[in-house]
């Protein structure tokens, strides 16, 4: 058994992927990217791609024949890489540094623990606790401690 049940991608021929004309998945792809990215709605535990479908008037085969076929991913995995972008942004910001997984993993878009720690593992190879407490580490040792350099017109001498 793999680590929070991550198992291994299967590779299928979709044979709906012949339907979409070139000229649509690019038209589709932007207006994905547009919602999903730009209006963040990957933040939203509640949006589907049924949702998108709707959005863009037209179906969940088309949105997941795109996204296979531009992106290499399912729609969860699409929607996934960017939470955990925002996520490990967050994590490795002191200012989040007290808050919770949970209330992080609610931030950017995820409904339970264990969606966001499998995510975040199959994306990083390590789980998001062992990612807050290497980066904090890492930025506490590239800061140098206050009071090591001098100010200027103090009179050191550099």
């Amino acid at each position: 058994m793999t680590k929070y049940n991550i198992r291994e991608k299967r590779e299928k021929d979709a044979a709906y992927r012949h339907l979409l004309s070139p000229a649509l998945a690019n038209e589709l792809k932007e207006r994905i990217i547009d919602i999903i990215v730009k209006q963040k709605k990957y933040k939203d535990k509640d949006y589907s791609a049924r949702q998108l479908a709707a959005d863009l008037s037209t179906n969940t085969r088309y949105i997941s024949a795109v996204v296979n076929l531009k992106f290499q991913m399912n729609y969860s995995s699409y929607v996934n890489k960017y939470r955990i972008k925002e996520a490990m942004a967050m994590l490795k910001n002191p200012r989040y540094k007290s808050y919770s997984m949970e209330e992080i993993s609610s931030m950017v878009g995820f409904s339970n623990r264990q969606s966001f720690y499998a995510a975040f593992y199959k994306i990083n190879q390590m789980s998001p606790r062992d990612y807050k407490i290497t980066e904090l580490e890492l930025l506490k040792e590239s800061t140098p401690p206050l009071g090591d350099e001098p100010v200027p017109g103090d009179g050191s001498v550099s």
